[in-house]
């Protein structure tokens, strides 16, 4: 059971948990992503990773890098499982996206990886790295949650003999 919020018309193919403990994510935009045919069957079969990648801007254009799509054994115009790929958007997010990496020090990274009406959409996020001490705050949190949620659902909590 995935606790994941799609949205209606949404299927999810992969998605950076990684990310969101890493970076502070910032603003996010909806691209659509160029694609070879057996990369498509390939994501239809949910064998895609999002973890390593990140966006860089060359020349006007955005390119998605480190997303790793499965080979597909046979095929007859195959795609290489981590080359770059080009992404979709309007000018002005591209303008928004290099001065943000250029000028602030931010990175983009890919968070969702998703159809859309039959489409294959990348969520990307402006990012800000988090030191040490952020990430062991978001894992006492975390841990706070749980335990929370554990109390509310199990009732009081028991440790040690009666």
């Amino acid at each position: 059971m995935s606790k994941e919020k799609t949205r209606p018309g949404e299927a999810l193919i992969a998605r950076n948990k990684r990310a969101g403990f890493d970076y502070d994510l910032g603003d996010r935009f909806e691209a659509g992503i160029v694609l070879k045919g057996s990369e498509v069957k390939m994501l239809r079969a949910g064998k895609a990773d999002l973890t390593d990648s990140f966006c860089t801007v060359l020349r006007g254009e955005v390119f998605l890098q480190g997303v790793s799509i499965a080979e597909m054994a046979g095929a007859a115009f195959g795609h290489l499982p981590k080359g770059a790929r080009k992404l979709l958007l309007h000018r002005r997010e591209i303008q928004r996206i290099d001065l943000s990496i250029a000028r602030e020090g931010m990175t983009a990274v890919a968070t969702r990886l998703y159809f859309k009406s039959g489409r294959v959409k990348v969520e990307i996020a402006l990012a800000r790295g988090k030191k040490i001490y952020d990430k062991r705050e978001a894992i006492r949190t975390q841990d706070a949650e749980r335990e929370a949620r554990s109390v509310a659902v199990h009732g009081q909590r028991w440790y040690g003999r009666a």
